[in-house]
């Protein structure tokens, strides 16, 4: 018969994995096989991530990095509608309104994690399946192997909401070819399907129905390399027929994309879409005159400076401007418009990109002191 001690802790062990496996947790966290597996369960949000999966998540990728047994890391989402479509606005909305502490312990913790997954020892695979939009591309994009699909639909929508392209955004989308990352992160487009593996941002693509086919693959890899992972990965890219034969939806615009977001400054890239007054350069001049000026303005620079820092480097420089947009007006008023009155009709302060004064950027990129982000 088990000591009472060894009965007690069997017990705690049992109640702490049903926790993990329990259909009604946020994220469920699990091993089978050789793999480690990450499933955001908050169907109902589109897998929003909040702050208590946050902490979740990132004390088990750091146990599985040191496990032995443990040879690759997948994460995934629930519902079949998304992967994840991005942080818990409303939670962090609603902190930053009152000085709640979450409006700073969210960006720090989320960005913590996006790091972890950047610099994670063990393959990670992250199959985006569906929406993938700001905090959900924050989870997948720095990892080994992001597998998308016909559903996924991907997004960096901020400036929309008076925010920037953040979790990591100044290093990934600086680093996309060309100039797609300064269209992506300033107009909010979105990319559908194997698009998002033509403009670099999956590294495959796998018809939604296979992956539950390739999961149970990965997960029978017997003490996989990394190759040996990209091979499974790679036999099952060269299976999905889907789209094959479409051209990338940027394609005939990539010239145009190259020339006009090239400026050093908004102002420079408004005056040079106009001059061109294309269908498409009107089309984009009606996107941006929508967005914030000041996020325009922050994300602009953010990837200027971004496209030579390290990824580390990046997350600092972006929770100072997590921190500078909590103090601000624009960030409560696009939450406002676009997800709690749904008016879509933001009232921006500044109103325009002239009244957005440079010391007012060099502000919002200061350090904190001992509030900045420590990686």
């Amino acid at each position: 018969r088990l000591k009472p001690l060894n009965r007690l802790q069997v017990i705690l062990q049992h109640l702490k994995m049903c926790k993990h496996t329990d259909s009604t947790a946020e994220v469920l966290l699990e091993k089978r096989g050789g793999a480690g597996i990450i499933t955001l369960n908050r169907p109902r949000t589109l897998n929003a991530l909040n702050f208590s999966m946050i902490q979740q998540i990132y004390p088990q990728i750091k146990t599985w990095e040191q496990d032995p047994e443990t040879f690759l890391i997948i994460i995934k989402g629930t519902g079949g509608k998304a992967f994840c479509a991005g942080g818990d606005i409303r939670a962090i909305t609603d902190a930053g309104k009152v000085g709640d502490r979450l409006s700073q312990d969210f960006f720090r913790e989320e960005y913590i994690l996006n790091n972890a997954i950047g610099t994670c020892r063990k393959p990670y695979v992250a199959l985006i399946d569906g929406i993938t939009m700001g905090g959900g591309v924050g989870l997948s994009v720095h990892g080994h192997f992001r597998v998308a699909t016909e559903k996924t639909l991907f997004a960096m929508p901020e400036t929309a909401i008076g925010l920037f392209p953040d979790v990591g955004g100044g290093y990934f989308l600086p680093r996309l070819s060309g100039k797609i990352g300064y269209y992506l992160a300033l107009t909010g487009f979105r990319l559908k399907g194997r698009d998002v593996l033509k403009a670099g941002i999956a590294t495959h693509f796998v018809e939604s129905e296979k992956l539950p086919a390739l999961e149970k693959d990965l997960i029978a890899l017997k003490s996989p390399s990394t190759e040996n992972i990209a091979d499974l990965l790679n036999s099952y890219h060269g299976k999905s027929k889907v789209d094959q034969e479409k051209e990338f939806v940027l394609d005939e615009h990539m010239e145009k994309i190259n020339s006009l977001f090239s400026a050093n400054s908004m102002e420079e890239i408004v005056k040079k879409l106009k001059q061109d007054g294309s269908p498409f350069a009107i089309k984009q001049l009606e996107t941006i005159s929508k967005m914030s000026p000041t996020s325009l303005k922050i994300t602009l620079r953010q990837l200027r400076e971004g496209a030579s820092m390290s990824l580390q480097d990046v997350l600092m420089m972006e929770y100072r401007l997590s921190q500078a947009c909590m103090r601000g007006h624009d960030f409560y008023e696009g939450v406002r418009a676009v997800l709690i009155d749904k008016d879509q009709s933001p009232r921006w302060k500044p109103a325009a990109l002239e009244e957005v004064s440079d010391e007012f950027v060099d502000d919002c990129f200061k350090p904190l002191g001992t509030n900045d982000l420590k990686l």
